[in-house]
């Protein structure tokens, strides 16, 4: 521990605890176990109703960096803003009561912002456990996240699904503050975080190694909470593609008439987006409409693209596999991938 626990700390964890009892010790014990010494944590605890708040107070009594605000049961958004304006520093390290971070996370997240003044967040590969515990779609998920590794590729695929895992991040958080800090609009508070920084033209990369090790349980609020539901996952896409790749375009067609398309689609056309069309490969769904427009097959794309003077491609199917193969198919005809085309599912 450092001696002079007063000074300023070089990155404050922020971490809100909810009932986290049973994990909570763990997750501690990780971060007392990194080699970076100049830190603080500050957990806010939010109405915790178990042990939570006794294992708070002990940690706090056993390390002064450790500082313990209580509140009346408010929900993580509260939390995280209550607990983000506490903190001393101005790099912020996210972190969940239930993860466990690996000892060097500090040290590297903190060296590479120092060393990389233009990047606003930088994440982590993640692992997840136990490992008979973790679901398929999580696994599979994983596997993505990890595969987004620089700017380019986070950014690429943000209208996917959420690019970075938020218990694995570090950020600047003057930045994060002169955005609102973490927002409420009943969709995910990090994936809403992520796009309204990509709009603001914040930059993302992650450390290529497992920096934290991601725990996979019932209670885990993706799995509870219906902020977390694929409905208001693609509320938050249409939002912000309409503030932001949709803005100013005369034409919107979505490539793909199944499920995800559709979904998605009745956002955008309350939010006035122009949609003019859908592409499908089905010939079952060809030459029917969706939402009054028609559908049609990839090879009437070129002609129904030339019909507008500013058009945009949004590629929508859902099946594992089908972004690559469209990605493929636009990327041959010439369609450039985050000016003409993006992928949103």
């Amino acid at each position: 521990m450092p001696d002079d626990i007063t000074a300023e700390p070089r990155i404050s964890v922020l971490m809100p605890c909810y009932n986290a009892g049973e994990t909570l010790d763990e997750t501690m014990q990780s971060l007392m176990d990194q080699t970076l010494l100049e830190f603080e944590i500050v957990a806010v605890d939010d109405g915790s109703e178990d042990s939570t708040s006794e294992k708070l107070a002990a940690w706090s009594g056993k390390d002064g960096r450790v500082r313990v605000i209580t509140i009346a049961h408010a929900g993580i958004i509260p939390a995280l803003n209550i607990g983000m304006e506490a903190c001393r520093s101005h790099l912020v390290a996210r972190m969940d009561a239930d993860d466990v971070a690996h000892p060097e996370r500090l040290e590297r997240q903190v060296a590479y912002l120092e060393a990389n003044p233009d990047v606003t967040v930088v994440g982590s590969l993640v692992e997840s456990f136990p490992r008979d515990g973790v679901r398929e779609g999580f696994q599979i998920y994983i596997e993505w996240l990890n595969k987004l590794v620089d700017h380019n590729a986070i950014t690429r695929d943000i209208f996917v699904e959420s690019p970075l895992a938020h218990p694995s991040v570090a950020f600047r958080r003057r930045r994060v503050e002169a955005l609102g800090g973490y927002q409420e609009f009943g969709w995910p508070e990090d994936y809403d975080l992520w796009l309204r920084l990509y709009l603001d033209g914040a930059r993302f990369e992650k450390i290529p190694e497992i920096l934290l090790y991601w725990r996979e349980h019932p209670k885990r609020l993706t799995r509870t909470d219906s902020r977390y539901s694929v409905e208001n996952f693609l509320r938050a896409k249409a939002r912000y593609l309409i503030q932001g790749p949709l803005r100013g375009r005369d034409a919107v067609i979505v490539w793909g008439a199944g499920q995800m398309g559709r979904r998605l689609s009745k956002h955008l056309v309350r939010g006035e987006a122009p949609l003019v069309a859908f592409v499908d490969i089905d010939p079952n769904k060809v030459g029917r409409t969706r939402r009054g427009a028609p559908i049609i097959p990839p090879e009437a794309l070129k002609e129904w693209w030339d019909r507008f003077s500013n058009p945009v491609v949004l590629a929508a199917v859902g099946s594992r596999g089908a972004r690559a193969l469209i990605r493929e198919n636009l990327c041959s005809r010439g369609f450039r991938e985050g000016i003409d085309w993006w992928a949103v599912a």
